[in-house]
């Protein structure tokens, strides 16, 4: 079976953080990153060479395949800011038609801008979502 690439290393989230080019999505990475520091109550560690992560929880398939993600984290991807929601979105609704601009994908929250939405709504969505994944444990 091959091996998960995306786990946790020892590179500076500091570092990491201080290299993206862009001025706004640099500040709009920090105000995440104070976010989730408040929501986890965890040190961001980088996972990969691009996903600053918060936590961990181990996951099981039927399939059999297994590994550790982090509980939420970021990524400064090119054409969007990408936030890691690992509980998903479907029992969120409420929370998501106050947030603001902003697309989805399964755990995948993708925003243009900060700016775009809501920080208090997108602060009490990541709370949420790691509680979640805490109990589900």
């Amino acid at each position: 079976m091959a091996t998960l690439k995306t786990r946790p290393t020892k590179q500076s989230v500091t570092a990491f953080l201080a290299a993206i080019p862009d001025a706004e999505r640099r500040a709009d990475c920090r105000k995440v990153l104070a976010m989730m520091k408040r929501s986890t109550g965890a040190r961001p560690r980088m996972w990969g060479t691009s996903i600053v992560g918060f936590g961990a929880y181990h996951y099981k398939y039927a399939s059999g395949r297994e590994g550790d993600w982090p509980l939420t984290g970021f990524s400064p991807r090119k054409q969007n800011l990408t936030l890691y929601i690992m509980a998903g979105f479907s029992r969120y609704g409420t929370l998501m038609r106050r947030l603001g601009k902003h697309k989805t994908g399964s755990s995948c929250l993708y925003l243009k801008r900060l700016a775009d939405v809501d920080p208090v709504v997108l602060e009490k969505l990541i709370v949420e979502s790691v509680a979640h994944m805490r109990r589900k444990g």
